[in-house]
């Protein structure tokens, strides 16, 4: 009987699940789009029960592989977008409100408070995060503020808070499991990242009550049991935030070496071994992955629009119906007018690393009367390699490495356009993998390490290149850009 495991990939857009065998081979994937919705400007919110829906249907695809008619499932593993929150009863198991998405703003008020209170150095050393509505806490206090009733249900214990691995972690196990990993916990603000503990001080700051949340454990570790219709009991055997993930899933498992991700938002994370570096250049701290009893950390710089962006393109403003044709359309504009003076700035929300500014918004500046469709759609996949340079310029700053090449995965690092001017911009070649699908890739190695199946270094010798693109531009061409980009963040920074 052939074995298989499986990884459910629940992310902003979408919710996948991927089955591999038990090497770590890519067999099949299925997908569906996730609905946004949008109360009000700056607010980004999913339906709880559509994120459950959705995640169950790819997964019922999965499990109806032909391969899996005689085959078994041995292992399951759940990596998610991280700073997403949610609160549902305990006994129903019904949520109290919407997922309150990690692109959401509404808590900036919130923040500001904290930061006038004089929490901002003891978040940053205690959690390794800055104070800013991207992460979980301040959802969390939100909810408890804005539905009748929840506060005293919270202190009760008849309330939960997860973000959406353990919302996932508890309707799978049919309600016997409220936990997360430690990589979902050090997304929230409200956890101390050297003592693997929830803090209390921050807990207290937001007025959230403990007994809500969930049970942290190791990133591997058997969680509990889905029990499906079709197969059995299935062990799920991993958890991991979906960037530590595709940090896994690249095999970046020595400290120094760096992955981006560009997905919905674009994310950069070193690893940084045992260490927990300082950083000045508003870098995060974080949880990598916890294995037995060793913890290892990474640096990570976190852009909040990355392939948003280009779904702006044909959603937003409606100047293209394909996104797969934006890579051709900016090598023609590039060939066509290489010294364009447009430059966008993609701060739909906010800023992130190195600037983290909550009240930053976005924009389109040089334009001429030249200026058309094609030079937006070029100038906005630049815009991303740009926002990847400035995490970069700070890792390197920050950890002293300087990078000779940068791995990078997600639907975005398919457009070869993009991945050429990243190259350029960066001076350092770039590195695609052939399957992308590197966060799916990682908690599925993750729940093989932890049955056994695979060793790390097996799993360091599964990713394979299929292109790397290096750099053609000189320096002068690179500090001229660098400057422009740095006059348009000045214009856009409230």
């Amino acid at each position: 009987m052939s074995e298989f495991i499986i990884s459910i990939d629940q992310g902003t857009t979408s919710s996948r699940a991927v089955l591999f065998n038990k090497q770590g081979h890519f067999i099949s994937l299925a997908q569906t789009d996730l609905p946004q919705i949008f109360p009000y400007p700056g607010q980004v919110e999913h339906d709880p029960s559509v994120i459950l829906s959705t995640t169950m249907d790819v997964l019922q695809e999965v499990l109806s592989h032909e391969l899996l008619i005689k085959g078994k499932v041995i292992a399951l593993g759940i990596t998610n977008q991280r700073e997403t929150a949610l609160v549902w009863d305990r006994e129903s198991g019904q949520p109290i409100y919407n997922a309150i998405v990690w692109q959401d703003k509404r808590t900036s008020d919130v923040c500001d408070d904290l930061k006038n209170a004089g929490f901002s150095e003891y978040a940053k050393t205690t959690t390794g995060l800055v104070i800013d509505p991207y992460f979980s806490g301040t959802k969390i206090s939100w909810i408890l503020d804005n539905v009748e009733g929840a506060r005293q249900r919270a202190e009760k214990g008849e309330l939960c808070f997860g973000t959406v691995d353990s919302w996932l972690l508890y309707n799978l196990t049919g309600g016997k499991v409220h936990a997360t990993d430690v990589t979902n916990a050090s997304r929230t603000l409200l956890f101390n990242i050297r003592t693997l503990e929830w803090d209390k001080k921050m807990l207290n700051a937001l007025q959230v009550p403990v007994q809500m949340m969930p049970e942290v454990f190791p990133s591997s570790n058997i969680f509990g049991h889905y029990n499906s219709p079709t197969h059995g009991t299935i062990p799920i055997t991993a958890i991991l935030g979906d960037q530590q993930s595709a940090l896994f899933g690249q095999c970046c498992f020595t400290s120094g070496m760096a992955k981006n991700t560009y997905g919905t938002g674009c994310f950069m994370l070193m690893n940084t071994g045992e260490e927990i570096p300082s950083s000045k250049s508003g870098l995060l701290n974080t949880i990598a992955w916890q294995i037995g009893d060793k913890t290892t950390y990474a640096l990570e710089g976190s852009v909040f629009i990355a392939g948003a962006a280009v779904q702006w393109l044909q959603n937003g403003i409606e100047v293209i119906d394909d996104i797969s044709a934006t890579s051709e359309i900016a090598s023609r504009e590039a060939i066509k007018n290489p010294n364009s003076s447009v430059v966008v700035v993609p701060a739909f929300a906010g800023l992130g690393t190195p600037y983290w500014d909550m009240h930053a918004r976005g924009a389109i500046l040089g334009l001429t009367r030249d200026s058309g469709r094609d030079s937006i759609i070029r100038a906005t996949l630049e815009s991303i390699a740009f926002r990847s340079k400035d995490v970069l310029d700070a890792m390197q700053e920050d950890s002293g490495i300087s990078l000779f090449a940068l791995k990078v995965d997600g639907g975005a690092s398919v457009n070869d356009y993009l991945m050429q001017f990243q190259s350029d911009i960066l001076g350092v070649s770039v590195e695609r993998l052939s399957f992308v699908e590197s966060t799916a890739a990682g908690v599925a190695y993750m729940a093989a390490l932890t049955i056994g199946e695979l060793t790390l270094n097996e799993i360091s010798k599964l990713p394979e290149l299929e292109r790397s693109f290096d750099p053609e531009k000189s320096l002068e061409w690179r500090e001229e850009k660098k400057a422009v980009w740095s006059k348009a963040i000045e214009r856009i920074v409230l």
